[in-house]
């Protein structure tokens, strides 16, 4: 026999990386005591880097208890559809009275405030209008605390048809809901699983995470041409098939209800996102998580760029009292560096920074900036004109 060299290619799961921070996601995970996996019990925000990382922690798919089962699966989706992801998972005991949520706050300082998108699994809880605006007061109490972040909520969905009921409203528009699922395949297994005595929804909540740390700011996790989900039969939280399902409730649940759900589209293989609605109004210039998504990135960066300015000098015209044209223009360049990146870059169509030079800082101490931003629409609708003619 001759010689040789073998060379067997293998991989290594080096963590992939992605520039700036939009990709920053956490997941929070409630179960009871005793599920908890013994490396979460003493530490129970940690980061995972990839699914190996996840399984070494004592999450895996053969774990004995259903809720670790039900975590491994989730992450597997989300580290499927975005390999690059950088996470940060919380595993809490489920709490015997109200949730106050306050276990998203613990993850967000862990990651020092960095997260952009955290999902929150809560699969043997019904949703409620109280839950809703628990979570609502926790995005806000972070984004006083300079920590935005969007919260994608996945309850226990107990039926389909009783979920019609419109918990949307002004003011939610930091909170999303998954009542979507996967009708076959692993998902579909867990929530068979489950047993109807304790029946809880198993959520496509690792999809939508997924998708939206893959996105940027200002893209629509339901644009067709760029987000698959990968979910071969989509179905409810009731375990219901969305094909099943009369398409009258699906529009309910849809641009009433206002939930996140799998559908799928005539003349295109695999399923998608329904939209990307937040729990907001919808007429509010919030109603999708790209919006909000958008205007924290905004509010991030001008942050950034304008806060060392303060307790710093600014000029006036000695004749008129006025800010000095130069220190306004500086001022504006300053807070204008941000939201030119960001326009480069895509996520604006526009901006526009304004100081009024007739403030009074002397008297005041205030500067106050006008910042108009030019959002990037999202085409949700098309209509098509057809018909016969003698010549065109």
């Amino acid at each position: 026999m001759g010689t040789s060299l073998t060379i067997q290619r293998e991989n290594g799961n080096v963590p992939k990386t992605l520039p700036g921070e939009d990709h920053i996601t956490g997941l929070v995970f409630y179960m009871a005591a005793g599920d908890i996996p013994d490396a979460f019990r003493t530490e129970r925000v940690q980061a995972l880097s990839t699914i190996d990382v996840a399984e070494a922690a004592g999450i895996t798919a053969d774990a004995a208890s259903w809720a670790v089962k039900v975590l491994h699966y989730h992450l597997s989706e989300l580290y499927r559809l975005n390999p690059a992801v950088s996470l940060y998972v919380g595993i809490f005991e489920k709490p015997q009275g109200a949730q106050t949520f306050a276990e998203l706050k613990t993850v967000q300082n862990y990651a020092a405030g960095r997260i952009r998108q955290i999902g929150v699994w809560c699969g043997d809880t019904p949703l409620s209008a109280e839950a809703l605006t628990t979570l609502q007061g926790i995005g806000d109490a972070l984004a006083d605390e300079e920590a935005e972040l969007s919260i994608v909520y996945a309850p226990k969905v107990s039926s389909v048809k009783q979920q019609a009921v419109n918990l949307a409203g002004a003011n939610q528009s930091r909170v999303s809901v998954v009542i979507g699922q996967t009708g076959s395949g692993t998902g579909a297994e867990l929530y068979k699983d489950k047993g109807n005595a304790a029946k809880a929804s198993v959520s496509g909540l690792g999809v939508v995470l997924g998708l939206l740390s893959r996105a940027k700011v200002h893209q629509c996790i339901a644009w067709i041409k760029e987000f698959p989900t990968g979910v071969s039969l989509p179905a409810f939280g009731d375990g219901t098939l969305v094909r099943d399902v009369d398409k009258a409730l699906i529009e309910t649940l849809d641009t009433t209800g206002r939930y996140l759900f799998f559908v799928t589209h005539t003349g295109q293989a695999g399923s998608y996102m329904n939209d990307s609605h937040t729990m907001d109004s919808g007429i509010s210039d919030y109603a999708t998580i790209e919006s909000v998504r958008t205007m924290d990135k905004a509010v991030r960066g001008i942050r950034t760029y304008v806060k060392p300015e303060l307790g710093g000098n600014v000029y006036v015209d000695p004749t008129t009292g006025q800010l000095a044209s130069y220190t306004v223009a500086h001022l504006e360049t300053v807070a204008n560096q941000a939201l030119e990146a960001m326009e480069r870059d895509g996520e604006l169509s526009g901006y526009k920074v304004e100081v009024d030079p007739a403030q009074d800082v002397a008297s005041t101490g205030l500067v106050e900036f006008v910042i108009k931003n030019v959002a990037v629409p999202v085409m949700r609708h098309v209509r098509i004109k057809i018909g016969f003619a003698k010549s065109v």
